[in-house]
């Protein structure tokens, strides 16, 4: 079957809506309405859904579709691959041998980042929608740890909260791969951030020997509309 646009998908378009570049990675995104799933849509791009997706509601199919279509997209647009990353057994995208990435998907908006696992050991990107203040405030205890909470500016909350969340996201996206391990939100803390785009964390937790307590990174994000994107990239 001839592949065309699932009926619930904009057209995959590469570009970098954060804020600082990232030399020989492609990042590429993709708008999407469950509402427009058409039952042949996963056929019509050519993607095969697995079976727990096949079982899920129309928000997680087209969410799930639209990631890998620009999962796709950019492993074509890097290295020429046609190539869908599966489900691994820990849920993770598999990238082709080579490659690393990761996929995101917010309301209405699903996006994949790649490079070459030469360059870019650990790529992490996530999409959260804002926090209101309400509900960032009520969450603040379980996402922040004591220090950052102390740190926070009140009149922030809702971006702070938001941002941390979804930073550490990145984080584990990004690191999870190369150390193997789990961790959580309290093992990692947002040091600084700035109104630039600028994020700086430490880890608090020891992950391997290379991935150690007080072992600091840096990662960025951007504000569209009423959602945040991070990144976080760890160079080889």
């Amino acid at each position: 079957m001839t592949r065309s646009l699932p009926l619930c998908c904009t057209a995959p378009h590469r570009h970098w809506p954060l804020p600082f570049a990232l030399p020989g990675a492609v990042l590429v995104s993709s708008q999407f309405d469950p509402k427009s799933l058409a039952p042949d849509d996963f056929a019509r791009a050519g993607i095969a859904p697995p079976a727990s997706i096949q079982r899920s509601v129309a928000k997680r199919q087209a969410e799930f579709l639209a990631g890998r279509l620009c999962a796709r997209t950019a492993l074509h647009q890097l290295a020429n691959l046609d190539h869908v990353p599966a489900i691994g057994e820990d849920r993770a995208p598999v990238w082709p041998a080579g490659i690393s990435g990761s996929i995101t998907h917010g309301t209405g908006w699903a996006g994949a980042i790649v490079a070459r696992a030469n360059e870019w050991q650990g790529l992490g990107l996530d999409m959260e929608n804002l926090l209101g203040d309400d509900r960032a405030t009520r969450l603040a205890a379980e996402i922040l740890t004591a220090d950052e909470l102390a740190r926070m500016d009140p009149a922030q909350v809702s971006l702070a909260v938001t941002l941390t969340f979804s930073i550490k996201e990145s984080l584990f996206k990004a690191l999870y791969p190369i150390v193997g391990k789990r961790f959580y939100f309290e093992h990692a803390e947002v040091l600084a951030w700035d109104a630039q785009g600028k994020v700086r964390l430490r880890l608090l937790t020891d992950l391997s020997a290379q991935w150690c307590n007080g072992r600091e990174l840096e990662g960025q994000f951007a504000v569209q509309g009423d959602q945040l994107l991070s990144l976080i990239a760890i160079s080889c």
